[in-house]
């Protein structure tokens, strides 16, 4: 039953209420389009008066995934040359134990301040910690792990507190419509930022220590991109639009919510799964990264230095062409999914591209078809199931779109970390084989088909 609190948040808008799967609307006495508007128009169905606000999350969620591209492959060069593959996975497993307890201190300070003032404190705080990491890279400090792990908390919660503003912002409606364009700014921001490390690293000698404060300063552009949306919103819409971002939330916590909610729960278990299988796979690809450059350049003490900068530029170069497709598949393919076979037949697009292409590496476990099967299933993931994975909370109580959320994106996302980190400790202990590890994905990408099937169905039950 929808409390209270998300009653009085609830948003008038001049269309009519869809319970479709399929992003098929009707508008009442809608209004002339600017320029702005029927230019986007081109990409996504664009309203009179969605323009400014559109442009602004699309370069704001831009901003926040090219500072973070720009400081992922510091994060890979660094702990693949001070700590190895294993290492890795061993770092990410340690987000999980952390946000056990980050998670219900983002809801409690979510339950005491307003929304544009829990944004702020969120991207300020990772901004200064950044800046932190930085002065004690160049004093010397080995801080791979701790930044390992830290990126990792980063990266999921700068993310998911975006799609959370923007779940807060827009209807049901008019989120199926313009998630897909605003997806195009993060596959862009991503790409870009990818894209120009390598450059950086190899012309203008960035150090991972240079590239940590780069992504603090962009961090904070984009806070700047969110303020003005918020005050557009704020500014132009009604009573009720005014209260939505100026009320705290409800009491319920984040994993309350889930526990009772059985669409909340197969979302996070789905998120568990895809993070394992994701995580596993990078897994494989950073053990063949550390072999070539092992039988490149050796493992002495005189080789730290090119090995690093081997990685760090190939990692790059890897997560450059995962971002261009991810990009090309935002602007191409996202939007007309959705549209032909609906937010629940969408469920099923990465599962299926991820049982292909671990069947495919358990056969032929060498590094090229590796790099080619996680371009294809990590480019997926971050156009077609991205924009998918947020329009599911569309129908979702307010609470929920922040809370709940931020669980499942941060917290679950993080277990299925720590379910890799077994798997790649049972690895260590019983000498798995690279086709070993594909073929525990096989398993668990059909597990994972099975609970797209019952998320179809809730969905079902909440839009008809």
């Amino acid at each position: 039953m929808m409390t209270t609190s998300a009653a009085r948040t609830l948003v008038t808008h001049p269309e009519a209420r869809s319970h479709h799967s399929l992003p098929v609307f009707r508008v009442l006495g809608e209004p002339r389009k600017n320029a702005v508007e029927r230019m986007l128009s081109v990409f996504a169905d664009v309203r009179a008066g969605e323009g400014l606000t559109t442009l602004l999350l699309t370069s704001n969620v831009f901003l926040l995934l090219a500072g973070y591209s720009v400081m992922k492959p510091a994060r890979d060069g660094l702990i693949l040359t001070e700590g190895g593959a294993e290492l890795a996975s061993y770092s990410a497993a340690a987000q999980g134990v952390l946000l056990m307890g980050l998670v219900p201190l983002y809801g409690w300070l979510g339950t005491r301040v307003v929304r544009i003032r829990l944004i702020s404190i969120v991207i300020t705080f990772f901004a200064a910690t950044l800046i932190a990491f930085y002065a004690g890279g160049v004093a010397g400090l080995r801080e791979a792990v701790p930044f390992y792990i830290w990126i990792g908390l980063l990266n999921v919660f700068i993310v998911s507190l975006f799609w959370q503003f923007a779940n807060d912002l827009f209807t049901e409606g008019q989120g199926r419509r313009l998630f897909p364009l605003i997806g195009v700014g993060q596959s862009l921001g991503a790409w870009v930022g990818a894209a120009a490390v390598a450059p950086l690293v190899q012309r203008l000698n960035y150090t991972p220590y240079t590239l940590m404060f780069l992504g603090a300063c962009v961090l904070m552009i984009a806070l700047g991109t969110t303020v003005m949306a918020h005050s557009r919103e704020a500014g132009r819409g009604g009573r009720q639009t005014h209260d939505a971002g100026n009320e705290p939330l409800g009491p319920e916590g984040g994993f309350e919510l889930i526990a009772r909610d059985r669409y909340l729960f197969w979302i996070a278990v789905l998120i568990v799964l895809l993070n394992v299988v994701n995580t596993t796979g990078q897994y494989v690809l950073n053990r063949l990264i550390v072999a070539e450059a092992s039988a490149r350049f050796g493992t002495s003490a005189a080789a730290m230095v090119p090995s690093r900068q081997f990685v760090t530029a190939f990692s790059g170069s890897i997560t450059a062409v995962v971002n261009l497709v991810g990009l090309l598949l935002q602007l191409f393919a996202t939007a007309r999914i959705i549209r032909w076979i609906g937010v629940r037949g969408a469920l099923f697009v990465l599962p299926v591209i991820a049982l292909v292409n671990y069947s495919i590496i358990a056969l032929a476990p060498v590094l090229a078809v590796v790099r080619v099967g996680k371009v294809l299933e990590n480019s997926t993931d971050y156009s077609i199931q991205n924009t998918l994975r947020q329009a599911l909370f569309l129908p979702t109580t307010r609470e929920a779109k922040y809370k709940a959320k931020a669980a499942i994106d941060t917290f679950f996302t993080r277990a299925g970390d720590v379910v890799s980190a077994g798997f790649v400790g049972l690895g260590q202990v019983t000498a798995l084989t690279t086709s070993a590890f594909a073929g525990i994905n096989v398993l668990l990408t059909v597990v994972w088909l099975w609970v797209a099937v019952r998320i179809a169905r809730e969905h079902r039950r909440r839009t008809v």
